[in-house]
């Protein structure tokens, strides 16, 4: 890990402990040239996972996506950067449970809808509205309803 303060590529841990229900690692480390102390954040990542799209493209899965979509959904809203961690989280880890190769953009649609209702229903709607392209006001009002 490069050292933010001198780019020095060597550093010690210091400190470490588990974040997230453990489903991450916070990292405290000194840089062995110029002994500053940054922290770090280590979590797990999803390789080698396809996103099959409506329209039937595959693209890469990128969770840079999904965490757009997530700001977007909780803009003004209550979610502080470790709930968002938090929630991100748990989210790649529904997607990590199904153990495929594969999965459709409807599928991770749902698990992110299932997800934010569950923590915030202003954002859920906001998330719903645009990834289940209300036509009308009256979808919109049948989704609201449900809450």
């Amino acid at each position: 890990m490069k050292c933010p303060n001198c780019a020095h590529d060597d550093s010690k841990v210091l400190d470490s402990r588990p974040i997230n229900d453990g489903l991450a690692i916070r990292r405290r480390r000194e840089c062995i040239k110029c002994a500053f102390r940054f922290s770090t954040h280590e979590e797990m990542e999803i390789l080698d996972l396809t996103v099959v799209k409506r329209d039937g493209r595959k693209e890469p899965y990128m969770r840079e996506k999904i965490e757009s979509g997530i700001r977007k959904a909780f803009e003004k809203r209550p979610l502080n950067r470790d709930d968002f961690h938090a929630l991100m989280s748990a989210i790649e880890q529904d997607i990590q449970k199904l153990g495929r190769d594969e999965i459709s953009s409807r599928e991770i649609g749902s698990i992110v809808m299932r997800r934010i209702k569950s923590r915030d229903q202003v954002a859920y709607i906001r998330f719903a509205s645009v990834y289940r392209q209300f036509a009308d006001v009256d979808e919109f009002v049948r989704e609201a309803k449900k809450l």
